[in-house]
């Protein structure tokens, strides 16, 4: 059933008008004998009635199984008539059932400006609808320069991508139809920061919502995951303000990060340069102790045939045969003017004891102490301690020239007898 019917004469009748929306009576159509009526949407006959609950209507003498209007049920046809009876009480002009000129929409009930043009389309769309569907038909008005409002009884897939409302009908007489999804305000109080905001829904009369829309009191609003619904100007503006003030505390919050890591950056470079000012300095402390020690060691280099170049990389095979931190001591006459070596384990608190002399004068091998290592850098230091040993002696030959180190034991008697990994090199 529908509320529309096309007369060959009078044109487009609809039923929920006193006048049938073109100057005539319910008595012209009612049980009118000859008359001839057509459905708008099909073109098949229909007749005009009254349900049992006193609404006008037409029917179809035989119902088509693919004509819309035929095919409405009754819930869908009392939201169309109560969409209609709000925009009319609203102040507007509302016709059922109206169909675009090249018949690509048909709403169910359009609403008409002040200049007689359709601007919003009112749709009581209870039948399955898919989002992508939503979209298109929405569309589809909006290139005709139509608004739309789509109204449910049930939450749908689609109620939240495009202008909507959700509706509950009247549960018994003199109630009204209510709006329960689909008008929000923005709540925020107070005004800071540091309370929460939210949009929430509200519930009223459709009705009011309907007369908001049309008014304009209210507007489509997109929120920032997309979702529509329809508010208030000043709900927007509120939202807006919220918006700004969390993206200036933001903005704040974001310069003063960046001027953290600037004076971070900063106290990085500081730190940087006076690490290399320090590296500076304690090189040029090292490069001042080792001319020192150089020139300590000067007679020490020309009596033992060492020189400079190639005292650090000896120096560097001490402490790696003895794997102790190292000294060196002065030159000791009673060791044969050799150099004093002192050692201490890496790992104790213990201070330095004496660990080794190097290259000693030969003549005083008499008497050497059995544990005290002795250091040469070379084969031929090594033949000079065997021809002139007189007691059992040990001996590290560390050649800093080819970079191999023996360990050698020296017999009084017998001469000298490897013990170390390699044999003895014959630099």
């Amino acid at each position: 059933m529908g509320y529309t019917a096309v007369h060959p004469d009078w044109g487009r009748l609809d039923a929920s008008l006193n006048d049938l929306g073109c100057e005539r009576a319910w008595a012209d159509v009612h049980r009118v004998k000859g008359l001839v009526l057509a459905c708008p949407e099909c073109r098949g006959r229909v007749f005009a009635r009254v349900s049992p609950y006193s609404a006008r209507h037409f029917y179809h003498q035989v119902r088509p199984p693919d004509c819309a209007l035929a095919n409405e049920s009754p819930e869908h046809h009392l939201l169309k008539l109560e969409l209609a009876t709000a925009a009319r009480a609203a102040g507007w002009r509302a016709e059922l059932e109206v169909s675009s000129e090249a018949r690509n929409w048909r709403a169910d009930v359009m609403v008409f400006d002040e200049r007689d043009h359709p601007f919003m389309a009112l749709e009581a769309q209870l039948s399955p609808m898919t989002p992508d569907e939503a979209r298109m038909r929405t569309d589809r008005y909006a290139q005709d320069g139509v608004a739309v409002c789509w109204v449910a009884l049930e939450e749908r897939p689609w109620e939240r991508i495009v202008p909507s409302l959700r509706v509950r009908s009247p549960r018994k007489r003199g109630e009204s139809w209510t709006v329960r999804h689909g008008v929000a305000r923005y709540t925020w109080a107070p005004r800071t920061l540091t309370a929460k905001a939210k949009w929430e829904h509200i519930t009223c009369p459709l009705s009011d919502a309907v007369k908001w829309i049309l008014d304009g009191r209210v507007r489509a609003h997109t929120g920032p995951n997309g979702t529509v619904w329809w508010t208030a100007p000043a709900y927007e503006d509120l939202a807006l303000a919220r918006a700004r003030m969390e993206a200036e505390a933001e903005a704040v919050e974001q310069a003063a990060a960046a001027e953290r890591r600037r004076q971070e950056a900063e106290q990085r470079a500081a730190a940087a340069e006076q690490y290399r000012r320090d590296a500076e300095r304690r090189a040029q402390e090292r490069a001042r102790e080792w001319e020192a020690e150089v020139q300590r060691l000067t007679g020490f280099f020309e009596r033992t045939g060492l020189d400079a170049t190639v005292w650090q990389v000896f120096t560097q095979m001490v402490r790696s045969a003895s794997g102790k931190a190292i000294k060196y001591g002065d030159l000791s006459p009673a060791h044969g003017n050799g150099l004093l070596v002192y050692a201490r384990p890496r790992w104790e608190n213990g201070g330095f004891n004496l660990a080794g002399v190097i290259c000693p004068d030969p003549g005083a091998l008499a008497e050497w102490p059995k544990d005290l290592t002795i250091l040469v850098p070379n084969q031929t230091w090594l033949s000079r301690v065997q021809a002139a040993a007189r007691a059992p002696l040990k001996v590290a030959v560390l050649n800093p020239v080819t970079g191999r180190s023996n360990f050698v034991r020296v017999a009084p008697a017998q001469g000298a007898t490897s013990v170390g990994p390699n044999a003895p090199d014959r630099a």
